[in-house]
C-alpha cells in the first residue's frame, strides 16, 4: 500500500482509532503508519486535543444564538438551525 493510500485508510478510521474502538490488528497497522507519517500524526494529535478540549468544557456553557446562527450560515448548514 502506498503512503498516500495508507493516509486515506487511516483517515477513514480516524474517529474509531482515537476512541479506541478498532480491533488490535488495525490499531497496530495505524500505529506503524503513524511512526513514519508526520502529517497523520499531526491530524491525530489535533483530533485528540479537540476531543479533550470539548470534554473539559462545562456542559452548561452554550454558544450565543447569534454566534451559532452565523456559524451555521457560514458552514451552509442553515437547515439545521432550530426554528
Amino acid at each position: 500500500m502506498s503512503a498516500h493510500q495508507s493516509c486515506r485508510h487511516l483517515l477513514a478510521s480516524l474517529s474509531e482509532f482515537v476512541d479506541g474502538e478498532l480491533d488490535e490488528k488495525l490499531c497496530a497497522e495505524i500505529e506503524r503508519h503513524l511512526a513514519d507519517c508526520e502529517n497523520c500524526r499531526i491530524v491525530i494529535d489535533s483530533l485528540e486535543k479537540t476531543v479533550s478540549l470539548y470534554q473539559t468544557v462545562s456542559k452548561t456553557e452554550t454558544v450565543p444564538d447569534e454566534v451559532r446562527e452565523r456559524l451555521f450560515h457560514r458552514l451552509k448548514l442553515d437547515e439545521f438551525l432550530e426554528s
